[in-house]
């Protein structure tokens, strides 16, 4: 059994490049209303239109984040070095809060997108 994290996203197909890019890997299924990336974790991002869900969805992006655990301080910074040179739209540069360094960027529909180090790690 897969376990997979579903963002609603408007246009399925520019979703998918930006991750595309972003990620540095091609989703595993595309369709023009769905898109699915396993991620080096094993968790599968499915990126699925808004249009097609079932109920339908009553929350934009930016309600929620999806995080991703980096070993460093050091590597925050070059993740947020790599996705700002990828044309990521950043919310938070690289910053230090109570649980360790951290930046936000957002993906097209307002998903943040948090890349952190906890502290006792660093």
């Amino acid at each position: 059994m897969t376990n997979t994290l579903l963002l609603y996203v408007t246009d399925a197909a520019a979703s998918a490049r930006f991750y595309t890019t972003l990620l540095g890997r091609q989703p595993v299924e595309a369709s023009p209303s769905f898109a699915l990336f396993i991620l080096p974790s094993g968790l599968a991002l499915g990126l699925w239109s808004k249009e097609g869900v079932q109920p339908a969805p009553v929350t934009a992006g930016g309600g929620s984040e999806l995080g991703f655990k980096v070993e460093d301080g050091a590597a925050v910074d070059a993740a947020y070095a790599d996705w700002l040179a990828k044309g990521a739209t950043m919310a938070l540069p690289p910053t230090e809060l109570d649980f360790g360094r951290s930046f936000v960027a957002l993906d097209p529909d307002g998903h943040r997108l948090r890349v952190y180090a906890v502290a006792e790690e660093q």
